[in-house]
């Protein structure tokens, strides 16, 4: 494994970050609605995982693929897609097979990285 970009930690930490925000309000909604309960924070706890897993590589993908030729770089980029997306699947399908974790819980904390990512410029820093 190549050295981890400082750009992909920072990145990656902005969206655990954020990630957790929005995980934390899930739960006090959960809570405030009167349907939390342990299997709310334990799918949480994989949707999380699940997220922040899948930015962060993402993120080191593009750092090893910027190194490649055009055509290398697309195709690393294509599998690496590819099985970032079956990953997820697994961890959704987990989710809402076992009883262990509530579904909606699991699910959701999989769409915040695109919500941060989007609100990522408010917070860019001029450097």
């Amino acid at each position: 494994m190549k050295k981890i970009d400082s750009t992909v930690k920072k990145e990656t930490l902005f969206i655990a970050a954020f990630t957790l925000i929005f995980s934390a309000v899930m739960e006090l909604v959960f809570l405030l609605l009167g349907y939390w309960s342990y299997r709310v924070a334990l799918g949480n706890l994989l949707g999380f995982t699940a997220a922040v897993l899948n930015f962060f590589l993402m993120g080191y993908t593009v750092q090893q693929a910027v190194l490649l030729d055009e055509e290398g770089a697309k195709k690393k980029i294509k599998l690496s897609q590819s099985l970032r997306t079956l990953m997820l699947i697994a961890f959704a399908a987990v989710g809402c097979i076992f009883k262990c974790f509530n579904p909606i819980a699991v699910l959701l904390p999989l769409l915040f990285p695109r919500i941060a990512i989007i609100f990522r410029p408010l917070f860019k820093q001029n450097n």
